[in-house]
């Protein structure tokens, strides 16, 4: 079993920045993938990046640019930095693992609400 925790989301203007971070417990060294994906209100989840273990990473062509997903083996950690936001940003965000780099695996936090708005 592996356990993520999500935390860093909240409330940004437009063209602010925010960073997200997912804690991973449990038996991590199974994982091959990691990612982000959100879902805003009435939408289906969608991928937003993800990131394997030999540093290779994916992106929602929508964030491009924008958005870097990276990941600390070490402290058994992922992160998002999110910039250049937009209102469309808006969304509940949730790591995953177990996947790849273009589905998502079986694990899933609980998610950490992104808002951006003026």
């Amino acid at each position: 079993q592996v356990r993520l925790v999500e935390s860093g989301g909240g409330l940004v203007q437009p063209g602010g920045s925010l960073k997200l971070s997912c804690a991973a417990s449990g038996s991590i060294f199974r994982i091959y993938a990691m990612g982000w994906y959100r879902q805003a209100p009435g939408m289906q989840r969608e991928l937003v990046a993800t990131i394997n273990n030999g540093g290779g990473t994916n992106y929602a062509d929508s964030v491009k640019g924008r958005f870097t997903i990276s990941r600390d083996a070490a402290k058994n950690m992922m992160y998002l930095q999110m910039n250049s936001l937009k209102p469309e940003d808006t969304a509940v965000y949730y790591c995953n693992a177990g996947g790849f780099l273009q589905t998502p695996g079986d694990y899933w936090g609980q998610g950490t609400q992104v808002t951006v708005s003026s």
